[in-house]
């Protein structure tokens, strides 16, 4: 049970929080709760790195950081650009002392973001997790250095971080805020459900990275589709304007294909599958009852170096490690061909009782993650600590 303790503001002072986020995620996120702490102190100000959702819930930017989000094996020519934002933190701080320092997942990058902050006595709040439950536990002991505070998004880290020497705690999931037991979606039926005219939700991430290199072979899979399944119908999901141009533009001859920008639990309300990036959309698509095909593509060479050396949790996607089990294919990572990934969705789309087994999943995983008030609860915590 998260105490809740009234905010007693000091006379005369303006409280300021400083708010890193490097992931379009990271910065819905992080818009949510500044909206969340203003609800219960207005005259706060916010400052940071972060993207358009920030900005429009107040925040003023001192560089926009979630357009650039990349994954981790794309991320060297990306290194001075961040070591430049990581000075300009530094030189912040010295300058303009903020109250506190939150910052959200890219432990990559907020790592060094906390450590300027511990360096200039300013207490630091993780919100979301860093997964060293699935790898990098070296970095365990540089978490317990930075991190005043841990808010976790899934249940099962809040005591994995205890064990460890972190206070952590469980604060439930940002993407599935608006959602109670009553506003989930409802599991499927599928009763009356044929293949040839099945509706296919296509979601290639939030990162322009991911769309370079999940959009092309989400539209191949797409296009193999429709040659078994003329009637068959596509939606793809874009997190902004910016990167629904991207997809446009990217767009294969041949695809029919409708687009939506930020609808990723609705379009997966209204679709028979799902083939979506590994990531926080997963958890939006299993809240909406939809089965899906999850991929994510690597570096081979990397992947056999590092990745599986590294990687420590048997299942690679959230909702199959919320599980613990494969509710659902995952291709992660993906390489290059696409042929198991086709045969995976036509073996579901011809499978009634599988398809509706998978939604009943779906739904009940995602009960135990909506209604938890995450960004109040969240709010609360950042405030307490000022």
């Amino acid at each position: 049970m998260i105490s809740i303790q009234k905010f007693m503001p000091v006379k005369d002072k303006t409280y300021r929080i400083l708010i890193s986020a490097a992931e379009p995620s990271a910065d819905a996120i992080c818009a949510g709760l500044i909206n969340a702490i203003k609800k219960i102190c207005p005259d706060i100000e916010f400052i940071g790195f972060g993207g358009p959702k920030m900005h429009q819930a107040g925040c003023r930017l001192l560089e926009e950081t979630a357009a650039s989000a990349v994954m981790t094996y794309k991320a060297v020519s990306h290194i001075s650009r961040y070591y430049a934002l990581i000075r300009k933190v530094r030189n912040y701080l010295k300058s303009e002392k903020a109250d506190l320092v939150i910052v959200c997942d890219s432990p990559a990058f907020n790592f060094h973001i906390a450590k300027a902050a511990k360096k200039a006595g300013i207490k630091t709040l993780f919100y979301v997790a860093p997964q060293l439950w699935a790898w990098g536990q070296w970095r365990i002991g540089k978490l317990r250095k930075y991190c005043d505070k841990l808010c976790c998004i899934l249940p099962f880290e809040e005591e994995w971080f205890r064990q460890r020497g972190i206070d952590a705690v469980y604060v439930g999931h940002p993407l599935l805020d608006n959602l109670d037991s009553g506003t989930l979606g409802k599991s499927k039926s599928f009763s009356e459900f044929q293949p040839q005219s099945a509706r296919i939700a296509l979601m290639p991430g939030s990162r322009e990275a991911e769309i370079n290199t999940l959009w092309q072979p989400m539209q191949q899979i797409a296009l193999k589709l429709k040659q078994k399944y003329p009637q068959i119908s596509f939606t793809a999901v874009a997190p902004d304007n910016e990167k629904l141009q991207l997809l446009k533009q990217m767009e294969l001859s041949d695809l029919d294909c409708q687009y939506s920008i930020d609808t990723v639990f609705q379009t997966a309300g209204l679709s028979d599958l799902a083939i979506v990036a590994s990531g926080s959309a997963t958890i939006q698509v299993a809240a909406a009852g939809c089965p899906m095909v999850i991929m994510y593509q690597s570096s081979r060479l990397l992947w056999q170096l590092l990745g599986k050396r590294l990687i420590k949790t048997k299942h690679l996607s959230l909702v199959n490690i919320l599980a613990q089990k494969n509710i659902v294919p995952e291709f992660m990572p993906y390489f290059s061909s696409i042929e198991p990934i086709i045969l995976s969705v036509e073996n579901l789309l011809a499978d009634k009782n599988k398809l509706s087994s998978i939604s009943s999943e779906l739904i009940n995983l995602a009960k135990n993650l909506a209604g938890e008030n995450c960004a109040q609860k969240t709010a609360h915590i950042a405030v307490s600590m000022l």
